[in-house]
């Protein structure tokens, strides 16, 4: 094939002016028939996809940078490189390119853009004028040749043709040798007018200047002459920090000069875009996009020469974690990885892949179990660090590894547990780490990003683990902060005193505001295993107690945990909460609160609102039944008045559903033998059982409880007082006082139509005729029974007769 291939990365250039990185491939040149011209075609190297294919058009401006980058736009605002793995197939293409536009492949670029105003002047200059005619490189020049700089950069043509003159016969050399003879003459004009030149040549944007002027020769001259700023009235020292206070550590020394050299210069070069450049005005800011680029590319060179270095990473890693190693020369090992990971976000996504993995496979984890658990605040701080960037990358990455650790360790250094304790003991006042910490955290425990198809089991894997090891570590300084106060009589004891176990200390209280905005996130994404621990724990009921902190704060924390508890609207929770009473922390602290109309007023409204508006009938009841006597007095909000109009509602209903089924089964209305018919005309799969005639149903009936008679002679037992929601008691005469005392579920006595001393009820029946009597009629129906009480109410006149059955 008379094309070479060459290994090439891919790049596009952002909307925020950074480089994306779109895939590895081998480049060619070749005529493509579709385009009809030369074109550059890049195929994946991976599955052999086309990843470019763009014709070298004659009008476009091509750039070669560093030797082994090709720089081009093709369309306004698209810009694309070619980042070649050797330089010998940079210079191929690059022959190419300048053959197909009929250029010198000597230049760096091919043309540059011109703009309509400069076009038709551009024409007319004289072929031999192809370069800016620069002073002679002089003292007593300065003045002019900073004018001159300065007055090119509006022109994009003027800027190539001072770019192409400043690289001849080593002119910007001439120039950084002019600095060291005026600073040592203290020439301070000439030093402004070196500051204005060097300036000016950065804004060029030309990589081949760049080259030069950051090599190891030149690079401090530079900085030199960025330190006499003309506004300053004293010049800054910035080469006295990069060369005495920007010490470079090798933790493990570098053999590779050519690294060495680059890590330096990235350094330097960063600095000065950094600090010692003036922030860029509008006009301005795209005249270092080179500078961005050059950049860029550097670092993504370290880093790919050092993860290639695969000796180097491991003895780092042996120090690191090695325990014989010293505290200093440990701090340094893990500082180095905390940059070495800072770089690596300048990869693409397929790059950093294969960068972590490597760090994986090397045991970048196990080391940060160990590096996390130190004593050293800035070991810790750099290993938090190092540990965000890998949960950030991969979150499944790091819980494969941790669901791995029981098998070969204790509870106690568990690396989540490690990731706990270290924030749980945050020595920073205002918790800077531990607020990290919990969002690293969450996002581990977060199932929506569990969803990975490799592993359908991740979710219920992990959760299990870390509910099993991990949990009681997370609750530890809240359980330790609270009490377990199951009889609390203070409301019934009008005792509104603060519970000397609540935290007063500020730094504490975060703390505990920060464990339960975690709990309130396991409760809406976790379902079944936090409400398991909750149920056991008898948690709610400890957070509760932080309602009586003096800090707002946290009493909010607590609150909006029972409000997300609530908001699930799950039965069992809401039984929970009845059974415990716990509703009464809440109430009390409203009723403290007063008439003050703040936060913790409104948030506690809404809790009950909310109640109300979904109508969760088993809490109003209870908050009812309960507490409505300390609520009635509340009236500048409707709320609880609206419970009380909730809870008569669904009395009322109860007690026509409780007289619905007292009524005897033989006097069916009109209305109802109608619907009776209709109903068995619809459904045929019932025709035999619903033409039974009527007459049956008493005499089956009666059989049924004659039966039920003897059985009760025989044991002389009462009836369970509670039956299941839905079922039938029947009670004779002389067992009704028994009946009479049967309480309800909302703790009243269950409604009779007979007292102990009242005959029996009269009926045409025999004496045996029972009254029909609900089980425990309460105030309250669960959502799970209301489908059931539809049923009743639409099929009772179908039920009756299946009675007899």
């Amino acid at each position: 094939m008379s094309d070479t291939r060459r290994r090439v990365k891919v790049y596009t250039l952002n909307e925020d002016r950074q480089w994306d990185d779109r895939g590895t491939g081998h480049v060619s040149s070749t005529f493509v028939e579709r385009l009809k011209g030369i074109s550059l075609l890049v195929r994946a190297e991976s599955d052999g996809s086309l990843l470019l294919e763009s014709k070298i058009s004659p009008n476009t401006a091509y750039q070669k940078q560093q030797d082994t980058l090709i720089v081009w736009s093709e369309a306004e605002n698209y810009d694309l490189a070619l980042s070649f793995q050797e330089k010998a197939g940079c210079d191929e293409i690059w022959e190419k390119i300048c053959q197909v536009q009929g250029k010198d492949p000597a230049l760096e670029i091919t043309q540059d853009p011109i703009d309509e105003s400069e076009e038709e002047r551009f024409e007319e200059m004289p072929e031999t004028s192809h370069l800016v005619e620069l002073p002679p490189c002089e003292l007593a020049r300065l003045e002019e040749i900073a004018d001159l700089v300065t007055s090119v950069l509006s022109s994009p043509i003027r800027r190539e043709k001072l770019a192409l003159a400043l690289m001849s016969e080593g002119y910007m050399k001439k120039l950084l040798q002019l600095f060291q003879v005026c600073e040592d003459l203290d020439n301070r004009e000439g030093l402004h007018h070196l500051y204005e030149i060097v300036r000016g040549v950065l804004f060029l944007n030309k990589a081949a200047l760049f080259e030069v002027m950051f090599s190891d020769d030149c690079i401090m001259d530079v900085v030199g002459c960025l330190e006499y700023d003309p506004a300053l009235v004293q010049p800054k020292r910035h080469r006295e920090f990069l060369t005495k206070t920007a010490k470079f550590k090798e933790v493990i020394p570098i053999t590779d000069s050519e690294l060495r050299q680059k890590i330096h210069q990235t350094y330097r070069v960063q600095y000065i875009q950094d600090i010692i450049l003036p922030t860029p005005s509008v006009f301005e800011e795209n005249f270092l996009s080179t500078l961005t680029s050059f950049i860029f590319f550097n670092k993504v060179e370290i880093v790919s020469m050092l993860q290639e270095d695969e000796k180097f990473l491991t003895e780092v890693f042996a120090q690191l974690t090695d325990e014989a190693t010293e505290d200093g020369k440990r701090r340094e090992l893990v500082n180095f990885f905390k940059e070495f990971c800072a770089f690596s976000q300048t990869l693409q996504p397929q790059n950093r892949d294969a960068f972590f993995k490597t760090l994986a496979n090397l045991g970048i984890l196990s080391a940060l179990e160990i590096v996390m658990g130190m004593d050293d605040l800035q070991v810790r701080a750099a290993a938090t660090d190092i540990f965000s960037y890998l949960v950030e990358f991969s979150p499944s990455m790091v819980r494969e590894f941790v669901m791995q650790e029981p098998q070969q360790t204790d509870d106690d250094v568990l690396l989540i547990n490690v990731v706990i304790k270290q924030m749980i003991c945050d020595s920073d006042p205002e918790l800077g780490g531990a607020v990290q910490l919990m969002g690293l955290l969450r996002t581990l425990i977060d199932p929506e990003n569990m969803l990975a198809p490799t592993n359908k089991t991740e979710k219920t894997e992990f959760l299990s683990f870390f509910y099993k090891y991990c949990m009681q570590v997370l609750t530890a300084p809240l359980l330790a902060n609270t009490v377990d106060d199951k009889h609390s009589k203070d409301l019934q004891e009008g005792s509104t005193k603060i519970n000397p176990v609540c935290p007063d200390n500020f730094q504490t209280a975060q703390l505990l505001a920060l464990i339960l905005e975690l709990l309130t996130f396991c409760v809406e994404h976790h379902t079944y295993h936090i409400k398991t621990y909750i149920m056991n724990k008898d948690l709610l009921r400890r957070v509760l107690v932080l309602m009586n902190s003096k800090h707002t704060f946290l009493a909010l924390c607590a609150l909006r945990f029972m409000r997300r508890i609530i908001g699930q609207k799950d039965e069992y929770y809401n039984r929970y909460i009845i059974k415990g009473n716990l509703f009464e922390p809440v109430i009390s602290t409203l009723l403290d609160n007063g008439t003050r109309y703040n936060l913790l007023n409104s948030a506690i409204i809404e809790l009950f609102e909310f109640i109300k508006v979904e109508d969760i009938k088993s809490l109003i009841a209870h908050i009812i039944d309960n507490y409505y006597k300390a609520l009635e007095s509340i009236e500048y909000v409707q709320t609880f008045k609206g419970l009380k109009g909730r809870y008569e509602q669904e009395k009322d209903r109860q007690t026509q559903r409780l007289n619905r089924y007292r009524r005897d089964p033989r006097t069916l209305d009109e209305d109802e033998e109608m619907w009776f018919n209709e109903d068995e005309d619809d459904d045929e799969g019932e025709a035999i059982e619903k033409s039974r005639p009527e007459e049956e149903f008493p005499e089956s009936y009666g059989k049924y409880i004659e039966a039920k008679k003897v059985k009760e002679s025989e044991d002389k037992e009462n009836f369970p007082k509670r039956t299941p929601t839905g079922s039938f008691k029947f009670t004779f005469s002389h067992s009704t006082g028994a009946a009479n005392g049967t309480n309800g579920a909302n703790g009243k006595p269950a409604a009779s139509t007979t007292s102990p001393n009242s005959s029996p009820v009269k009926s045409t029946a025999s004496p045996a005729t029972p009254v029909v009597k609900t089980g425990v009629v309460g105030l309250v129906d669960y959502p799970d029974d209301e489908d059931e009480e539809e049923e009743d109410e639409e099929q009772s006149p179908r039920k009756r007769p299946r009675l007899g059955s």
